[in-house]
C-alpha cells in the first residue's frame, strides 16, 4: 500500500474533524491487511465519524483486548476508574468475593475485575440480549467461563455480593443531540439517563440496598457534576458515600457506597 494513499486517508480524516487522524488512519490499514479496497471502505466508515473501535471490533480497557460491536457502550479509559476503587476497597486479591456488574455491557468491568480477584466470582447482568452475547464471548475470551457467569435482566436479580458495579447511562436525554458525532453510534438505552440524567441511579440504588452484603461495597460510574444528587439518591436508600474518586481529567466519576452505621 502506497505511501500516498495513506497520507490521503490522513487528510480525510482530519478534515472530518477526527482528533488523531493519522494514528486512526494506520490502526484501519492494520486492520484492512494489505487490502486496499477494504481501506478505503475502512477510512469512509471513520470519516463518517463511526467509532474506530465499532470499526475494527476492538477496544482496549484495563490492558485487556475487548470485543465490542453497535450493540455495546464501547469501554472508556473514566471507566478504569471503577477498577482502581475496587482494588483500594478490597486490598486482599485473594479475597473470595462475588461480585455482581450491573448493565454488564461488553462485560469489561466485571472480566478486569476477575482478573484482578483471582478468586472471585462474578455474575453481570444486561437487559440486551445481543450485549449479553458479546459480554459472554469477553468473558470467555479471558478464560473466565469457570468464574464468570452473564444473564438477563434490567436492575433486578437475587441473591447478595460483597461487590457491586455499575455503570448506568447518565448523560441527560436534552444533551443526546450534543454529543460528539461518534456518539449517534451508540445505544441510546446505554447513554440516556433521563431528563436529569438520573433516571438509572433512581431505579438501581434501591436494588443495591438490598443484594449489598454488610461490609461490602458499591462502586456506581456518575456523570460530570452529578457527585452530589447521586448521593443523595444514595441516601434515601440506607446507602453512604465512603469515597469519591475522580478520573484522570480530575473530574468526580466513581462514588464507593456502603450500608451506613
Amino acid at each position: 500500500m502506497s505511501e500516498t494513499l495513506l497520507r490521503d486517508a490522513v487528510r480525510r480524516l482530519a478534515a472530518a474533524g477526527i482528533e488523531n487522524p493519522r494514528l486512526d488512519a494506520r490502526l484501519l490499514l492494520e486492520h484492512a491487511h494489505g487490502d486496499n479496497a477494504l481501506f478505503e471502505a475502512l477510512v469512509c466508515r471513520r470519516a463518517a465519524r463511526e467509532p474506530l473501535a465499532y470499526i475494527t471490533g476492538r477496544k482496549e480497557f484495563w490492558s485487556l483486548d475487548f470485543e465490542v460491536g453497535p450493540d455495546v457502550l464501547i469501554p472508556r479509559p473514566e471507566s478504569e476508574t471503577v477498577i482502581e476503587q475496587a482494588l483500594a476497597a478490597f486490598p486482599d486479591r485473594a479475597a473470595p468475593l462475588d461480585v455482581l456488574d450491573l448493565g454488564t455491557g461488553t462485560g469489561c468491568l466485571l472480566v478486569a475485575f476477575l482478573k484482578e480477584f483471582p478468586n472471585a466470582c462474578g455474575l453481570g447482568i444486561d437487559v440486551s440480549q445481543k450485549a449479553r452475547a458479546i459480554a459472554h464471548r469477553n468473558v470467555v475470551r479471558h478464560g473466565l467461563a469457570a468464574r464468570g457467569a452473564i444473564d438477563g435482566g434490567d436492575w433486578s436479580v437475587a441473591g447478595s455480593y460483597d461487590v457491586i458495579l455499575a455503570n448506568p447511562p447518565y448523560i441527560e436525554t436534552g444533551d443526546l443531540a450534543g454529543l460528539e458525532p461518534e456518539g449517534a453510534y451508540e445505544p441510546v438505552l446505554a447513554l440516556d439517563g433521563g431528563a436529569d440524567g438520573l433516571s438509572a441511579y433512581r431505579a438501581v440504588v434501591p436494588v443495591l440496598a438490598v443484594l449489598l452484603r454488610p461490609g461490602g461495597r458499591a462502586l456506581l460510574e456518575i456523570g460530570a457534576g452529578q457527585e452530589g444528587d447521586v448521593a443523595a439518591v444514595l441516601a434515601l436508600s440506607g446507602l453512604g458515600v465512603v469515597r469519591t474518586a475522580p478520573d484522570l481529567a480530575g473530574i468526580p466519576r466513581v462514588l464507593v457506597a456502603a450500608h451506613r452505621g
